[in-house]
């Protein structure tokens, strides 16, 4: 769920850097390398009732790749680390890890990679592209705006849903939402 989560933050990220209107495109062409220490990815699943799941990956890493001449051609690649969850309670982390959801012992990687990146708005994008967990590959969608540029650095505002059954992550349910709903904040470094 989170690696979907983070799939979609990268992808917007890319798409949501060539809108922003205070911005020329040919200052925010080029390459970046995502900075966790800028960076956050957070999640939340609702239960029925009200409450809920909040949590965390501390570990990821990832690129982004705004192409001056067409955006749509621009890249984003992500990678969650599941073994990093955090939510604040160590049995609940425990239980994420597992082999009930995420698995980290045989699938410790979560990945992103775009397919797409199209305009939505002046500052912000729609960035399509395949998330793979568990060994399970969908097409998910993410929308990125733009929050910054400034000295070689890149920041966006990530935002998606995903449902964690495609994934066999769907524990829980119906108490728990099937809706992953995703909350990150990328920082790119150009380089």
């Amino acid at each position: 769920m989170v690696a979907r989560m983070f799939g979609f933050a990268a992808v917007a990220t890319c798409l949501a850097m060539p809108v922003f209107a205070a911005v020329a495109l040919s200052d925010a062409a080029g390459s970046y390398t995502i900075s966790p220490a800028g960076s956050s990815i957070r999640f939340s699943v609702g239960k029925a009732g009200g409450g809920g799941l909040a949590g965390a990956f501390a570990s990821f890493k990832g690129s982004i790749r705004i192409d001056n001449s067409n955006v749509g051609r621009s890249q984003v690649n992500i990678t969650i680390f599941p073994e990093s969850v955090g939510t604040g309670q160590g049995r609940v982390d425990a239980f994420l890890r597992s082999d009930a959801v995420f698995d980290a012992a045989n699938n410790p990687e979560i990945q992103f990679r775009s397919t797409s990146v199209r305009r939505i708005g002046e500052t912000s994008a729609l960035v399509t592209g395949r998330l793979t967990a568990r060994g399970k590959t969908f097409s998910e969608k993410f929308t990125a705006e733009l929050a910054g540029l400034k000295a070689g650095t890149i920041k966006f505002h990530v935002t998606g849903k995903v449902l964690r059954s495609r994934y066999g992550m769907d524990v829980g349910t119906p108490i728990y939402s099937n809706v992953v709903d995703f909350d990150m904040t990328l920082t790119g470094r150009r380089g």
